[in-house]
This record gives structure tokens, sequence and C-alpha cells, in this order.
């Protein structure tokens, strides 16, 4: 029985006819040794030298080691391996993401990067809406939008939920969301929150401000599309999917849905299970190109170094340009920055982030000394300081809010 090498470093390969995966590699075997190891295993391999394979098989349909720079090995997986049609995303990270993880050759693997060929990209149409798409629905062309999350996370009534929906609005901001964990509890009901938050942003509008507030509609796969269009109907003005425990496919669904006219806003809740180790799992770069390409309008992708959530700086940096560019085919996404986000850090958030951002905040609105409003008010200010160029501190000096968030909690 033959055996067939996955080594193709330094040909040319026709990248629109492949997808293109980088993987970071810890292994005590040859750094080539464990490229191939990969590259079989998620193609035309298996442990041993097997009767079945021939050489056209194994050309055709064998993925390719193309690069490899240090730990960083780019392997190169023929367009056909893929099912384009019936098989999704699904089918696509258990190529690029599927056993590989198990290989007990590998001490860790992880996914930093994938590529897909235009074939692939043209069978996702992508955000309806996007970052300019929410922009337009707020009527804010050019300043960071500004939201936040309801807190406490749960148990407030739909009553007391839009309430806080209110008062956050009055206060300027131009987004709020449930929280990630409240979808459907007998205390908040969904149906119920959903038609009150909707007479608290027709009151703000009335009042000549522009709000949305994200619905989670995150539930099993066979009803999520209808509790969509339901929340819809109640009056959302924008619905929420938890994009990792619900699945890419999820979204996708919800974006193709032709009854769904909102934005959806996608959460990124335990992705820190595959992102948190810089040697084993997936980066948040491939998953949020894969929440740009099923539809997401906007994406959850870290604070860039602000904030209390872990994470590389460089990798919330590659998922905000992930988000924004404009060659990407699709329509952009507008990157949402939130966890433990607070006026004090908007300085060097803005500076980092640029201007077409969200920048979302729960306590940081929500545990201002004067409430909510006040709260709202604070961040408000401290993003028209950053938009601005002024010195948050400097700012404060005419506006209240922002100092007294400054005095609790600092700056950063």
């Amino acid at each position: 029985m033959r055996t067939y090498s996955y080594m193709h470093i330094g040909e040319e390969i026709d990248r629109d006819a492949h997808v293109i995966c980088k993987y970071r590699v810890t292994t005590d075997l040859p750094i080539e040794k464990a490229a191939e190891a990969i590259a079989a295993e998620q193609s035309t391999g298996t442990w041993t030298g097997i009767s079945t394979l021939d050489e056209d098989v194994f050309t055709r349909y064998g993925g390719k080691v193309i690069g490899i720079k240090g730990d960083i090995v780019t392997i190169a997986f023929p367009e056909e391996d893929f099912c384009i049609e019936n098989g999704g995303i699904p089918q696509i990270l258990s190529i690029i993401a599927g056993n590989l993880f198990g290989l007990e050759a590998l001490h860790g693997v992880r996914l930093e990067d994938v590529e897909f060929p235009s074939s692939i990209m043209r069978k996702y149409k992508g955000p309806n809406f996007g970052a300019d798409g929410l922009r337009k629905i707020l009527d804010r062309p050019d300043k960071p939008l500004v939201g936040t999350i309801v807190k406490p996370k749960i148990g407030l009534s739909p009553k007391d939920t839009a309430s806080y929906v209110y008062e956050a609005g009055s206060g300027g901001l131009t987004n709020s969301k449930d929280d990630e964990t409240l979808v459907d509890q007998r205390f908040c009901p969904i149906e119920d929150r959903t038609k009150a938050i909707a007479e608290s942003l027709d009151k703000l509008k009335e009042e000549g401000h522009r709000m949305v507030h994200a619905i989670n509609v995150s539930t099993n796969g066979e009803r999520i599309v209808q509790l969509a269009e339901d929340a819809q109907s109640w009056g959302a003005k924008q619905i929420m999917v938890d994009v990792i425990t619900c699945g890419f496919a999820a979204v996708q669904a919800l974006a193709e849905d032709p009854k769904i006219k909102v934005p959806i806003h996608v959460h990124r809740t335990m992705h820190g299970a595959f992102t948190k180790d810089p040697l084993h799992g997936i980066a948040m770069l491939p998953i949020t190109k894969l929440v740009r390409m099923c539809g997401g309008d906007a994406l959850h992708i870290g604070t860039l170094g602000a904030g209390k959530m872990a994470g590389s700086v460089k990798g919330d940096h590659d998922s905000l340009e992930a988000c924004l560019n404009r060659s990407f085919g699709h329509k952009n996404m507008m990157p949402v920055c939130s966890g433990g986000v607070y006026p004090g850090v908007i300085a060097g958030m803005v500076r980092a982030s640029g201007f077409n951002v969200q920048i979302q905040a729960g306590g940081g609105v929500a545990g201002h000394p004067g409430g909510v409003r006040k709260g709202a008010m604070g961040m408000c200010q401290a993003v028209d300081a950053a938009f601005k160029g002024i010195d948050a501190e400097e700012y404060a000096k005419d506006h209240p809010e922002l100092k007294a968030a400054l005095d609790k909690w600092g700056i950063k």
C-alpha cells in the first residue's frame, strides 16, 4: 500500500479553489510531520496506509501543507472537500476545526485564521444591515454607538427591564440588549418583556431619541426562527442570538428568514472555551469571519485591552478588522466592545478601535452613583469627549455625570 506526502511548500496553488487555514502547532514531532498529520486527518488520510486510496483521490481531495513558519502551519483544503450546497458551516467546521484537536501527536493546535474562496463566500449572503445599516436606523453616522446591557443580568421583571431601557435611552444611549443568559424565564417572559420594551422605545422616539434593544431569542434549533418572528411581531427592533451555544447555522437561519426585518446582534458567550488558550482551540478571528458570512449585523469582539475579560489585544484588533474590512465580500459588521466597560476606559478604547464601533457597558451604566440615567449620560459624555479628542478629565469639569463616574472608577 502506497503512502502519500501532504507537503507542498513552495508550490503554486489556486487560492480561489482552496480553503486556506493557519494553525498554531505545539508538538514534540518535527513540525513537518505534525503539519502532515493535520492535513491527512482532515482530508484523505487515516492512521495507517489503506488500499482504497489511489493517486486521483489523493491529488484531488488531499489537504496540502503550503507553508511552515515557526509554529504556524498553513494548510490548503481543496474546495471540493466542502459540501457547499447543503453542508453549510457545520460541515466546514468538521474539516477546518474537527478531529485535529484530538490528535495524540499534538500537544496543542489552534485554528488562527481561515480564508474562503469566492465560490464558498457567494453561498453566504452576509449581514442584511451591518454597521452602516445600524447607523442609518439610529441616525448616527459618525460617532461610536453607545449601549448598555440590562443589569442585573437576570431577575428583573418585564416592567423593570423596560424602565431600565427607558432610563438608559433618556440618558442618550443608542443601544441596549438582554443579557446572554436571559431568554424566557418565568420572572421575565419574553413576550411581556418585548412588548414592554417596545413601549419604552416608542416613547423615546416620540421624545426625539432613537434607540434599539436586542431581544435574546437563543433557543433550540427547531424553535429559534419562530421565536424571532414572534419577538419581531411583539415589537422587537433588534434580535440577539448566542452564536456558540446556538450554532452558526442559527445565525444563518435568522438572517435568511425573509420575515425577519430587524438587525441581528450576535453574542459570543462560551467562546472562551475555544479562544482563551493561546496554544489550543480556535481564535476569535475565524469565529468573526464565520459570523459575518452567516449574516450577523453586530458581534462582540472584546475590549481591545480594556475591561474585565481576558483576551489578546491583537486578537481583538484582528476581529475588529474582520468586521469592517470592505474587501471581505459582504456588508460590514458592527464590532461590539463589552465586558467591564466604564467611562474611564473609553478614550483608550476609541483610540484603539476608531469610531466605527459599538461600546456596550452594563455595570458602567447601572453602577453609576446617580442611577441608570446619569450612568448613561456619563457613558455618552465619555464617548463625546473621545470623539472630539478632548481629555476625559478636562471634559468632566463641565459634565458632572462623567466626573462622578471617573471619581468612582478612575481612568485606565
